[in-house]
């Protein structure tokens, strides 16, 4: 008997364990979540917004618009990599300049082509770095902007990107997301720089260095392929990489350092969209009637 109750209350205690390790699970992933949220404050805002960030802090609803965007752009690339017959895995392919979706300046009546050749890329390099670059700073910014702000800033880069590519660099093709990735970079360059003292100060000059270095490398290799190699095939533009950048740099540092502000009562927020609007309608206007590129 002895036995008996010694060992029922043995795998009684057993129980209670479990049950104590079941419901403190919850409260282990709540500190980790926490935590992580802390350290995305830290990353992306100035000191003085932080507490409000952690006291709004959830993730509801999660940074869909940047999952979505790259499932979207993996699944395009896969279909042309996968299901045409091409060996595409590593560089261009036919398939690529045949699609409907890639910028081709004697398709450029095809409006949707200005947005659609963000989906398409030019090999495996190509897109594991866009896709890297974008998930490693679009899903922090977009836990604390929201996927409308940050859908608008990587949206804005990917049109930016075509418009001035036509105007600049009128015979080239465009592929990629580099654009978007780029307006995503800038506007989080801008607010490093303005509040590189409360951003972390003692990492503030190594992610700026990090960023001027990827920019630097990517930009200096887009130049390389577009002017010094002689590939067969369609140029490829580099001109999306500089003119996301500046529209990340304007447009989207003005989303990023509105945070809990109203965005329609800051001036620079209308001064950005005046400006973007204006070339906007004189890039229309120059395709229609002043491009050099054939029709």
């Amino acid at each position: 008997m002895g036995d008996n109750d010694i060992e029922e209350q043995g795998s009684f205690r057993d129980q209670n364990d479990e049950e104590d390790d079941n419901r403190g699970n919850p409260k282990r992933r709540g500190r980790r979540v926490e935590k992580y949220h802390k350290h995305v404050s830290k990353w992306m805002l100035p000191e003085e917004l932080r507490e409000t960030y952690l006291e709004r802090a959830n993730c509801c609803p999660p940074p869909i618009f940047i999952i979505l965007v790259s499932l979207a752009e993996l699944g395009v690339f896969i279909y042309y990599a996968v299901w045409k017959p091409q060996k595409q895995w590593v560089t261009l392919g036919t398939g690529i300049w045949e699609s409907p979706l890639t910028y081709k300046p004697d398709h450029r009546e095809e409006a949707w082509r200005f947005l659609s050749y963000m989906f398409v890329h030019a090999g495996v390099e190509h897109i594991l770095g866009n896709l890297i670059m974008q998930l490693f700073l679009g899903i922090p910014l977009e836990l604390v902007h929201k996927g409308f702000e940050v859908g608008m800033v990587y949206m804005a880069g990917v049109l930016a990107g075509s418009l001035a590519s036509s105007i600049f660099d009128p015979y080239s093709a465009l592929v990629g997301a580099s654009g978007g990735v780029y307006a995503l970079m800038g506007g989080y360059f801008m607010n490093a720089v303005v509040n590189f003292r409360e951003m972390m100060p003692l990492l503030g000059a190594f992610r700026i260095l990090v960023i001027v270095l990827i920019v630097g490398t990517d930009v200096g290799f887009a130049i390389y392929r577009r002017f010094i190699t002689h590939e067969v095939g369609m140029k490829v533009s580099f001109v999306a990489h500089i003119a996301g950048g500046v529209a990340g740099m304007t447009i989207g540092y003005v989303f990023f350092t509105n945070y809990s502000k109203a965005l329609l009562k800051d001036p620079r927020f209308w001064l950005c969209i005046v400006g973007y609007i204006a070339f906007f309608f004189f890039a229309i206007i120059f395709n229609i009637f002043l491009s050099p590129a054939p029709a």
